[in-house]
Formats: C-alpha cells, structure tokens, sequence
C-alpha cells in the first residue's frame, strides 16, 4: 500500500511520520512517499526519510498516494475519490469540510474520534499529545511567572513555593499536576469527576471536591454539561481556591461543544498581579471568559496565555509518539500483503471513520450536518 505524508502548514511543527516510523512501515510491505521539507520543524531531514526507505516527492505527486497522513486539513492540491485521509480534524467542529469531503468520495479517519477504550491506548493520539501539552504548560507558566515555584530559604530570606490550581485532571491536567510537583509547587486540582481524585492525590496534589456532579463514566474521559445547582457550586470553590492560585492551568473541554466557562472575570481579577493563566482549551473558546486563541494578553497584571497545541512545541517527541499511534491505527486497517482492509466489525475502525462511500458514516457528526 501507497502512504503519502504531507507537509503541515506554516504553523504546526509536527510531522505525521518520522523517518524511524517510516523505517518500520517500509519493512512491513508499505510503500511511502513523503512531500518534501515535511520533517524539517521536527528535526528530520529529506536524507534521512530516504535512508529510511521514503521517496521524496513534491505535494501534487505525495497526494495521489492511497493513503494520506496529514494531522490536519490538507490545502492545496486535489485529492482523488477513494483517498484514504488520516489525521486529527475535529469533525465535531470542522463538519461542514466533512460534508465536502464526503461529497468527494474521501474516506476519512479522525484519530481524535477513536473510541477511548483499553484496546485503543497505543492508537490514542489525544492523549498521547496532551501528555506532552501538560507538560509544556507548566514549563511556559514557570518561565512567564514572575517568581521561584519551589520553596528556597537563602541566606537573604525565605521564598515560599508557587501554588497551581489546575482545572480538568485528564492526561493532560495529571501530567500538569506531576510536572509542578517535581518543580516544588503546591497544587490544588478541581474535576467533575470523583473518580480521578485518588490519581491526583497519589501525586501529591490536593483534590477540591464538589457534590453534584453529572455523571461523566460514559464519556470516554471528557468532561460532561452539568446542571445549573452544580454549576454555581463549582464557580464559588474555583473563586475560593483562585484567589489563591499564583498559577493556573486549564484543560476542560467537552467534545463538539464550546469549552466551558470555569474562570469568570471576577476570578481573574481577584488574582494577585504576576499571576498567569495557561488555557489549553483555547481553541475551543476558552476556560476563561477573556482567552483569546494563540494570543497572550495580560489583564490587570494576570498573563492570560491561549494556547490549544502546546504539543507542538515539542516536535520531535510529539511527533514520534503521533507516528506510533498511526502505525498502531495502520495495522488495524491493512490485511495481509500490506493492503487496505476496512473491517466495519471492529468498533475501533467504525468509530474512528468519519465519512465512506460518498456517505457521513459517523453518527455524532451526522447529526451535525442535518
């Protein structure tokens, strides 16, 4: 089987495939064909994907491949009916380029609607990239914040330890909590679902607790709406522990709809100046009510940074770690001799395709497009 890997847009660093990725797929039968300059902003060269077993080709050539690799939207260049698509690109948002691509005759697999269940884990490029966001996100609010985060007693005084607050405790909020704990913060953490508290508190961090919350056990490890009685207790816990809080890192989101509103003005401006913000929901509207995506902006003194692809800013890694989930997904979907072989059976496969035959196949964008 043909694998084409697209070069990203300006913007985004990662690469869907590095040359080690190509290496293996190439000794498995699969032939790859990689567009020219794709790896640079992740530190791989042209030689290298050839020493690896890739041709290099220009894009126009890359995409007539069967199979294209691309974590988001291709633009430019056409693709021809019967292109196998893969990628992350949020059909819960983007479902009117969804219908295009089905009207052409696309199939298309979105990793981001992959069924999160225990045989799906080595495919999970969500989480695989949101390790690393929560990561960086620590890392991006130490540099920006005005202050040491550990505990330092010097002969010139004492300096007491940053304290986080940290919303949502996914892979990316738990990753959060480790990273500021090994840094000397103190970190208090708030999820609608009680069932992380034991995680958060093995890793040293407190767990706020808020009775009321709407059950969440069905919804593959997102958060879910909850009611207006929970709503208001939620905000008068996150004020209380806010004014407290010299670092804040937000990660709710809920999948197909906007980001919940969790920091209200007046939070942010109970906030001591020097304080900062880092929303890793940005893109989805924001956990606070004056996020703006891809901007940093400072609010009476409180940084408030916007940032939904924080992954990016470790490209290597964050590129090894997605090309290992689609190697994993490539297995799934290709038979003996390296050939494409869809089993509609395997709920993984079904769930993750989002349009085939000309058809939307995926029944929660479905619902979006009519």
């Amino acid at each position: 089987m043909i694998i084409g890997v697209l070069k990203e847009p300006s913007f985004e660093s990662r690469v869907s495939l590095l040359p080690e990725a190509v290496a293996a797929l190439t000794k498995k039968g699969h032939e790859l064909w990689v567009e020219k300059g794709a790896g640079a902003l992740s530190f791989s060269t042209d030689e290298q994907y050839r020493q690896a077993g890739a041709s290099l080709m220009d894009r126009d050539q890359v995409l007539k491949a069967k199979v294209i690799l691309a974590m988001h939207a291709p633009a430019g260049g056409s693709l021809t009916p019967g292109t196998v698509l893969i990628g992350i690109f949020q059909p819960l948002y983007q479902f009117r380029l969804i219908q295009e691509w089905a009207a052409a005759g696309l199939t298309v697999f979105s990793m981001d609607m992959l069924p999160r269940t225990t045989r799906a884990q080595s495919m999970d490029v969500l989480s695989s990239q949101a390790n690393i966001a929560g990561y960086k996100a620590v890392l991006l609010a130490a540099n920006t914040y005005s202050r040491y985060l550990p505990m330092f007693m010097t002969a010139a005084g004492s300096i007491a330890p940053a304290k986080f607050l940290i919303l949502g405790a996914g892979v990316a909020g738990l990753q959060a909590i480790a990273t500021a704990r090994r840094l000397g913060a103190v970190v208090e953490v708030f999820d609608t679902r009680p069932a992380v508290k034991e995680e958060v508190m093995s890793l040293g961090a407190k767990f706020i607790e808020v009775e009321g919350a709407a059950d969440a056990s069905s919804a593959g490890g997102y958060a879910v709406e909850q009611d207006a009685a929970f709503q208001a207790k939620q905000q008068q816990r996150i004020a209380e522990s806010i004014t407290r809080a010299d670092i804040v890192i937000t990660t709710a989101q809920i999948p197909g709809k906007p980001a919940p509103k969790l920091i209200t003005n007046a939070m942010v401006n109970s906030m001591r100046p020097g304080s900062v913000i880092v929303d890793l929901a940005a893109s989805t509207g924001g956990n606070t009510s004056l996020t703006k995506d891809n901007e940093v902006l400072v609010h009476d003194g409180v940084t408030i940074i916007g940032n939904s692809n924080l992954s990016a800013g470790m490209p290597s890694d964050a590129s090894k770690l997605y090309g290992k989930n689609l190697q994993n997904f490539l297995q799934l979907i290709t038979g003996k001799d390296a050939v494409l072989d869809l089993n509609w059976e395997d709920d993984l496969v079904k769930g993750t395709c989002i349009c085939y035959d000309r058809e939307i196949i995926n029944d929660r964008v479905k619902a979006l497009t009519t």
